[in-house]
């Protein structure tokens, strides 16, 4: 069978495709970093716990308190960048999300499972005693199960000729395992994850460190070990991934492919930069190089499904009917949104800062 037969018609846009495109990107960004900072740190409350047997450390019980906080703004921040893709590739993902529908269907029922886990974690730590680890394992392994059926759904979409597979299996229970990108593509992003997560508490200790608490300086170098060390992992998880996408993606005969040549070399020496400062206990020059190569790696995802998808479909074939008043309304909302969120954070700083508040 035919696969472009099974890809319905496309809808028009009101604006040009670009704005879309580069709306998917900004808030596909600010997701990726509130996600990686959930899954990360409470991968790695989950390993310190188990490794002392469960007894309480500063670093678990720190986190305890803020998975729930890590949990809602990843959901959130995901919510904006679904739609978006929904906007540009809404016929691809509808029919992908179809084909696994029971799996699917189930993420939602795994992050409300996630969520309460991270709350008992929370507000039970001192009583569980042993229970931690096996409170805070579940949560991080329903974490992993989201992200597990996150990037199913999302390489899927990108292989029509998959789809006929659907004839033979009609229940909603593919999943894209035929797919060489898949599995490496996952662990890629899942230690990416760990290595932010050891990032994030190396800069909240840091914070701390230079208000003088001297007991922050050891958490301070753990959280830089646990970014240098994952960070290192992943260069292998990253190149087994990129080694296994079509041949087409780094093809320097096209502009594209160029294009995603340079970006991965720039993150490539970005990312190393990063583990270097991070080794010497430099956490804000390591922040300062690892934001811009995540942000490198979200415009390769970007080429990289450009490229899966140009035998079937480009973003640029979709048709434009002018209509830019709800779009500008979109706007409006969106610079006030984020002004009061800057206003909030402004006023929690000053809070923080004053010592009226400890984190």
């Amino acid at each position: 069978m035919d696969p472009s037969a099974l890809i319905p018609a496309t809808e028009s846009l009101q604006v040009p495709w670009g704005w879309f495109q580069f709306l998917l990107v900004v808030t596909l960004f600010l997701h990726v970093l509130a996600m990686n900072v959930m899954l990360g740190t409470a991968f790695i409350a989950f390993a310190n716990l188990l490794r002392r047997s469960g007894e309480p450390d500063p670093l678990s019980r720190e986190i305890s308190g803020k998975i729930p906080f890590t949990i809602a703004f990843t959901i959130n921040f995901g919510v904006a960048p679904l739609l978006f893709v929904q906007v540009l590739y809404g016929h691809f993902l509808y029919t992908s999300s179809v084909l696994m529908a029971n799996f699917w269907i189930l993420v939602i029922f795994l992050l409300m499972a996630g969520y309460y886990l991270a709350y008992i974690f929370k507000y039970n730590y001192e009583p569980l005693h042993g229970g931690r680890v096996l409170v805070i394992g579940l949560a991080t392994a329903v974490m992993l199960a989201v992200a597990f059926f996150m990037s199913s759904n999302f390489t899927l979409m990108q292989r029509p000729e998959a789809w006929t597979r659907y004839f033979d299996r009609p229940a909603g229970l593919l999943l894209n395992f035929g797919d060489p990108t898949f599995i490496p593509r996952f662990l890629h992003f899942v230690t990416a994850a760990v290595a932010v997560g050891g990032l994030s508490f190396a800069l909240l200790y840091e914070f701390r460190h230079r208000r003088g608490n001297r007991d922050a300086a050891p958490l301070v170098r753990s959280g830089c070990y646990w970014f240098s060390f994952a960070t290192i992992v992943n260069f292998g998880f990253g190149f087994w991934f990129f080694g296994s996408l079509r041949p087409e993606v780094f093809d320097v005969s096209t502009g594209s492919g160029i294009l995603a040549a340079v970006l991965l070399l720039a993150g490539i020496v970005l990312g190393a930069l990063s583990v270097i400062s991070a080794m010497q206990f430099r956490v804000m020059r390591a922040l300062a190089t690892i934001l811009p190569t995540i942000f490198l790696m979200i415009l390769i995802r970007d080429l990289v499904r450009a490229a899966y998808l140009k035998p079937w479909f480009s973003v640029s074939e979709l048709e434009v009917v002018p209509q830019y008043s709800p779009f500008l309304v979109f706007l409006l909302f969106l610079a006030g949104g984020a002004f009061l969120i800057g206003w909030m954070l402004k006023l929690a700083w000053r809070t923080i800062k004053a010592g009226e508040v400890q984190s």
